[in-house]
């Protein structure tokens, strides 16, 4: 039974009840020192959101709250410029709480550096204490002012009207330093004597009973004093010992809580291979730490090979606690460092929750400080995966709060749920997820996506077998469809982390580690952090994982764009080197399918057969073009592309196709002209846009001579043409199948373009503009930032070097322009082949934007010697011979980008089902309603046309895409 009050407070401690009942402030409190202050990060822009739809219930709530703390003086109608939504949390009781979503504000508020107490500090005051009383304190809203001229900042927009707080509100980021800065002041004569205090925990500690009660009697009057109320089940009265902020403290002494960093490790011996493999998988990770790892874990690898039978014996029991036993000792296992930021993994399964909380060590690697493992009840396995893995976050912060909370660097959440990115962005929460929201608002922390093969140690955590039901029973998967608000890009530090642990693999970077840990110099090698760097660029062992993560980075990612071989391997070589790295780069790009199938057969340049004069400095000579044609996106169905023919710098600008002269000037205005100055000449098409009255006037008011290139000769202004190629490559590879999304990936096309290498310069157009290259991605130093002196030889030297590389450049195109050719590899029967898509049409908005190849194909006939018969999916309703100058003979891909096809689910009637991994189209055939179906863990081939009846399970998908595109065909 639960008990009451009386039973849980000593009788000596009855006249301070009251502090144990929730109350609601219902006065303002004064000014002081500590009022919150809201200072917005520079250029932050401030904004209004949105009304957040609500029920009979929650209006009643609302305006009931309103009332009353409009009557307090807690908050006052606003005319602010910004304000936030409202949302509604449910209290454990049932009843509703009224919060406002700062989520947006939060985002721009500069964090406060009010230093919050060292838990190791606050240790080392309790040795030698005898009996200890633990208050766990109930945030203090409302017992806070808002800095004066700071209070049209916490603005929410409600259904009655616009209101801000005069005081804390609940959801605020800086809400721990500013309550810390309040306990600190009423607490003041009396901490580290016999009170320490870490945000809410309260601890009383006294060498003798007699003092101790005098002691807790008075932080009692003052917590009544200051309006400030603990919770009853969580406080402890006259211990001799407790657990605070992680530790065990009693009069023997301070130990650590041993089983809040082990319990997450208390593995049952391995009852099969996969047990053996899951639990090797885990100690895998931290190996290095471990002395004599392999000889310790040899009987335990005996077990995997192929021909071994599985026997459980004293040797393999030994090796396995003599591992479990590594995993939570030294140096393995680190003490916390406040003043180094802590990296948290964390994942779930359908049993159970996994984390790690890490940080980097003196060489720069991550090692665990407390792992945390915990089950799911049976309500929460029935959540989706989305919720789980943010439970396994909660629960994390949760269990390693003193650690956590008020940290002045960003804790980096690590998980293989990419879904969980954009919890922390504007959309409506409900429930459980705004609940968690507020519970986070006090975290400094930024979630990162991490693809699962690199989250393996908090996977394991929550789906080993100590947790998993003996029979399986593993749930399917929820099949999630995050919308792409971000580019994605893999992180610098994780490439690093993964180098650190192979190079101690790596038989070429052995000795020369061994040399230089030995204080020994190595000509052009050099070690920092744990990572080897050869001339100043970070080594990569030999690896093939870990050099395709480059190159999925510098390639294949939307920031890189597909570039060709050269581009390629220049941003790669901007940051790493490895041997024969060019041959390397050079299969990685010929092998991938995305180029293949979306860029044009001809990869040659295109020539200047009548070169214009090279420009002396960036933008004095501009060409324009603009690319029409294009399904609408976001009101837009054309691009105007503007390029500097000196650095060869592009700007890429939405507009329609049906824009005026007048329209195309202030677009210039906006985006061109505002940045670079005036051009001294143009070169643009000749078309009655650019060729009106108007812009001719306004080339003349603004002493600017345009030269248009000749008609349906566009070799004058060839260099158009081909980035023109590039942005429309660009946006084939990564819009989607509607291909409305084009506009919002114009930026990023813009960005990958500038920063990639140009053959006729030998320089990135971002370096010739600005000096040094562009930072690509976290963790990624980019170029150095000249000093002004550097810089300004650079504009006199730089200029004329890329002048002479521009010469060169046209020189040899004329000489080689006629003698280009490219050689046709041979094909026979049995070969797969790409398929041109010329003359074949698509269900696709545009063909300008659609695959430039189909396939890959299995040649089954050969006629005469320039005839091939493909064996085409029956939703191809064409002839199936096509010409030789039509293939291009497949090469399959050696970097293991191509992913095994899954097997099809038996039923129980015994029949094969595939699952839908997402629906792109729908079509009306006849009668009936048909989906355009993309399978998952199968190419753009193997995509089919599918009645209503073949997609029973894929409900959800079917709802989403009609949930997307509304006007396309529904049943």
């Amino acid at each position: 039974p639960k008990r009451t009050l009386e039973e849980i407070i000593p009788p000596q401690y009855h006249a301070w009840k009251g502090v144990f009942l929730e109350k609601d402030t219902a006065h303002l409190p004064p000014h002081r020192p500590y009022d919150i202050k809201i200072e917005l990060l520079p250029g932050a822009k401030i904004k209004h959101g949105p009304i957040y739809s609500t029920g009979p219930k929650e209006d009643e709530e609302l305006r009931k709250t309103l009332a009353q703390q409009l009557e307090a003086g807690l908050i006052t109608p606003s005319t602010s410029p910004m304000a936030s939504p409202i949302i509604f949390v449910k209290k454990k009781n049932g009843k509703l709480r009224l919060c406002v979503d700062y989520r947006y504000l939060n985002s721009i508020t500069k964090k406060n550096v009010y230093p919050l107490p060292l838990p190791s500090d606050l240790i080392e005051k309790l040795r030698g204490a005898k009996v200890f009383t633990k208050f766990d304190l109930k945030w203090g809203y409302n017992l806070l002012r808002i800095a004066e001229g700071d209070e049209w900042k916490t603005a929410f927009k409600t259904k009655y009207g616009l209101f801000e707080y005069r005081v804390m509100p609940f959801g605020l980021t800086n809400a721990p330093a500013y309550f810390q800065h309040l306990m600190n002041d009423i607490f003041r004569d009396m901490l580290d004597i016999c009170v320490v205090i870490y945000l809410d925990d309260i601890l009383v500690f006294s060498k003798d009973e007699k003092s101790h009660t005098e002691q807790v009697k008075e932080v009692l009057r003052r917590l009544e004093k200051n309006d400030l109320y603990c919770n009853s089940e969580k406080s402890f009265f006259h211990v001799p010992q407790v657990e605070y902020l992680g530790f065990i403290i009693s009069p023997e002494g301070v130990q650590v809580d041993q089983e809040k960093v082990t319990a997450a490790l208390k593995w049952a011996a391995p009852r099969n291979v996969k047990n053996m493999q899951e639990f090797l998988g885990f100690v895998n990770f931290y190996r290095r730490f471990i002395p004599d790892f392999n000889k310790v874990a040899k009987p335990l690898y005996n077990l995997l090979k192929k021909e071994a039978t599985w026997t459980w014996g004293e040797l393999e029991q030994t090796a396995f606690d003599g591992l479990k036993e590594a995993l939570t000792t030294a140096p393995l296992l680190i003490q916390p460092d406040h003043t180094q930021p802590f990296f948290l993994e964390c994942d779930s399964s359908d049993y159970a929750t996994g984390a790690i909380l890490s940080q980097k060590n003196k060489e720069g690697k991550l090692c665990p400080v407390a792992y945390l493992s915990k089950t799911l009840t049976p309500a929460e396995r029935n959540c989706e995966i989305y919720d789980k893995e943010l439970l396994a976050i909660i629960r994390a912060f949760k269990e390693w709060r003193h650690l956590l909370e008020g940290t002045e660097l960003p804790i980096q959440v690590l998980t293989d749920h990419k879904n969980l990115e954009y919890f922390t962005k504007g959309r409506e929460l409900r429930g459980r997820h705004a609940r968690w929201s507020m519970f986070l608002q006090d975290y400094n922390f930024q979630i990162v996506y991490r693809p699962g093969v690199q989250n393996g140690k908090a996977d394991i955590l929550s789906r080993h077998y100590g947790v998993t039901p003996i029979g399986g029973g593993v749930e399917n998967s929820v099949l999630l469809k995050p919308e792409i608000f971000i580019a994605t890009i893999t992180s610098d530090e994780e490439i690093k982390d993964l180098i650190g642990e192979a190079i101690y693999e790596d038989e070429r970077s052995k000795e020369i580690l061994d040399l230089l840990l030995r204080k020994k110099e190595v000509k052009d090698w050099e070690i920092q952090e744990g990572i080897l760097y050869h001339k100043g660029k970070i080594f990569v062992p030999k690896n093939d994982h870990i050099r395709n993560r480059i190159l999925e980075s510098r390639h294949d990612a939307l920031a890189a764009g597909h570039p060709g071989q050269l581009r390629t391997l220049e941003l790669v070589a901007r940051t790493f080197w490895w041997p024969s790295m060019k041959k390397f780069v050079k299969s990685y790009v010929e092998h991938c399918e995305v180029c293949i199938r979306s860029k044009p057969s001809n990869q040659l340049p295109v020539g200047l057969l009548k070169p214009l004069t090279i420009p002396d400095r960036p933008w004095e000579d501009i060409a324009y073009d603009l690319i029409v044609g294009l399904p609408e996106s976001e009101g837009f169905d054309a691009i105007l592309s503007v390029i500097d023919r000196f650095s060869k710098m592009a700007h890429f600008i939405p507009c329609r196709g049906t824009a005026t002269s007048q329209d195309i000037a202030n677009l210039f205005l906006t985006y061109v002209w505002k940045l670079h100055g005036l051009p001294k000449s143009t070169v643009s098409d000749r078309g009655t846009v650019f060729h009106s009255h108007f812009m001719q006037h306004l080339y003349e008011r603004m002493d600017i001579k345009p030269t248009f290139s000749t008609a349906y000769h566009p070799q004058t202004d060839g260099q158009t043409e081909r980035v023109n190629q590039i942005v429309e490559g660009y946006i084939r590879m990564f819009s989607n199948h509607q291909q409305d999304n084009w506009a919002s990936l114009l930026p990023l096309a813009e960005f990958s373009y500038n920063n990639s290498l140009q053959t006729a310069t030998g320089k990135s157009p971002f370096e010739i503009c600005y000096g040094y290259n562009p930072r690509l991605s976290m963790g990624h130093k980019g170029g150095k930032a000249p000093y002004a002196d550097q810089h300004a030889d650079f504009l006199k030297k730089g200029y004329d070097e890329v002048k002479a590389s521009l010469t060169l450049a046209q020189e040899r195109m004329k000489e080689f322009y006629d003698r280009r050719h490219r050689d046709t590899a041979p094909i026979q029967v049995g070969d797969q082949v790409w398929l041109n898509h010329r003359n074949i049409s698509s269900d696709r908005p545009s063909p300008k934007l659609s695959h430039r190849k189909l396939g890959p194909y299995k040649v089954i006939g050969q006629y005469g010697k320039h005839a091939f018969k493909l064996e085409l999916p029956h939703t191809m309703k064409i002839h199936p011979t096509f010409h030789i100058s039509l293939l291009t003979r497949f090469e399959p891909d050696p970097h293991g980008r191509e992913p095994e096809r899954p097997p099809p689910i038996v039923t129980e009637e015994g029949e094969e089902e595939y699952e839908v991994e997402e629906v792109l189209n729908s079509r009306k055939k006849g009668q009936k309603i048909e989906y355009y179906v993309k399978w998952k863990g199968y190419g753009v081939g193997d995509q089919t046309w599918e009645p209503l009846g073949n997609l029973t399970n894929a409900e959800e998908q079917v709802e989403a895409f009609h949930k997307k595109y509304p006007r396309k065909p529904r049943p």
